[in-house]
C-alpha cells in the first residue's frame, strides 16, 4: 500500500539521522485570563498542544492532551476544576487521532515526556498503553500524595494506569545525544518540566508547558493567579527567559496568539 505523504514523513526518521517533530492541539479550553495572568481582566480561549517527536531511536510524545471524555462529559471527568473551563474538544481531537492522522499507532509510541500532571496535559495517557511516562521525580510523588495531588488539582485516573514509568531528577536528555532535553521548571506544580528539542539545523526549540502560559507572561515576568511555588515559578522564567536570549524559539504552554504561528501536521513542526 502506498504511503501517504504525511504518513511517509512520520516514519521518515527510522533508520536514518533525521528528526521530524509534529505539532497539534488537543482541543481548546476556556477560562478566566486571571488564571494565565494575575489580576488580568476578561476571558480567554487557548490552545491544548501536544507534540510528536519522530527520532531515530524512537517516538516520543510531549503532553497528551485531555482524555476524550472531558469532552464529552467534562463536568464528570474534570471534577472540581469543571467550574473554572469551558471545555471545547472534538471526536477527532484526541492524541490516539491526532496520531492516526499521521499513520501512526498510538499503540506504538515508546515515550511520553509528561511536563505535568494536570488534565489537559496527562489526561491522553490511557489512549498510549504501551507507553513509558518520563516524569520528574517529584512531581510523581506529589500525584502520588493524596493531600498534595488534592492542593494541586491532580486526579490519579489521569496518570496512575499501570505505565513503566521513569522518574527523573533535574535536567535529563532523553537519547543521550543533546536533541530531546527535559528541562526543570518547576512552579507551577512541584515539578513541572519544559522540553528542548535541538532541530536537525541546529537551532534550538523550548516547549515551555505550563512554566509559560503566555508570551506574556515571559515579557512582563507576570505569574499566573495560582501557582504552586510563586519562588520557583519565577525562577523558572528566569531561566527560559535566559534560553530565549541565548537565541531559542520558544512555544508558549497556552498562548492562543503563539499557537497560531506553530506550523502543526501533518506539516513538519517550525514557527511560521
Amino acid at each position: 500500500m502506498e504511503m501517504s505523504d504525511s504518513a511517509s514523513k512520520a516514519t521518515r526518521a527510522h533508520g536514518s539521522d533525521r528528526m521530524h517533530v509534529y505539532a497539534f492541539s488537543c482541543g481548546w479550553l476556556a477560562s478566566d485570563m486571571a488564571g494565565f495572568v494575575a489580576g488580568a481582566p476578561g476571558r480567554v480561549k487557548v490552545p491544548v498542544p501536544a507534540f510528536l517527536i519522530d527520532h531515530p531511536k524512537g517516538r516520543v510524545l510531549f503532553d497528551t492532551g485531555m482524555h476524550p471524555a472531558a469532552g464529552t462529559d467534562p463536568d464528570t471527568r474534570l471534577g472540581a476544576l469543571s467550574p473554572m473551563f469551558d471545555v471545547f474538544f472534538g471526536e477527532d481531537e484526541n492524541v490516539a487521532s491526532r496520531l492516526a492522522a499521521l499513520d501512526v499507532d498510538a499503540a506504538r509510541v515508546d515515550r511520553v515526556i509528561l511536563s505535568h500532571l494536570h488534565f489537559d496535559h496527562a489526561g491522553g495517557v490511557e489512549l498510549l498503553p504501551n507507553a513509558r511516562l518520563v516524569v520528574q521525580r517529584r512531581e510523581w510523588e506529589a500525584g502520588g500524595d493524596a493531600d498534595l495531588a488534592a492542593r494541586c488539582g491532580f486526579d490519579r485516573k489521569d496518570y496512575d494506569l499501570g505505565h513503566d514509568v521513569e522518574l527523573v531528577d533535574g535536567e535529563h536528555d532523553v537519547f543521550g545525544d543533546g536533541r530531546v532535553v527535559c528541562i526543570p521548571t518547576h512552579g507551577h506544580t512541584p515539578g513541572h518540566q519544559s522540553l528542548r528539542i535541538r532541530m536537525d539545523d541546529g537551532t534550538d526549540v523550548v516547549l515551555c508547558s505550563d512554566a509559560c502560559y503566555l508570551k506574556r507572561n515571559l515579557d512582563e515576568m507576570m505569574l499566573p493567579s495560582v501557582v504552586f511555588s510563586k519562588r520557583q515559578m519565577t525562577a523558572s522564567l528566569e531561566k527560559l527567559a535566559a534560553l530565549r536570549a541565548a537565541g531559542a524559539t520558544m512555544v508558549y504552554g497556552h498562548d492562543p496568539e503563539n499557537w497560531a504561528t506553530v506550523v502543526q501536521a501533518p506539516l513538519d513542526f517550525r514557527v511560521a
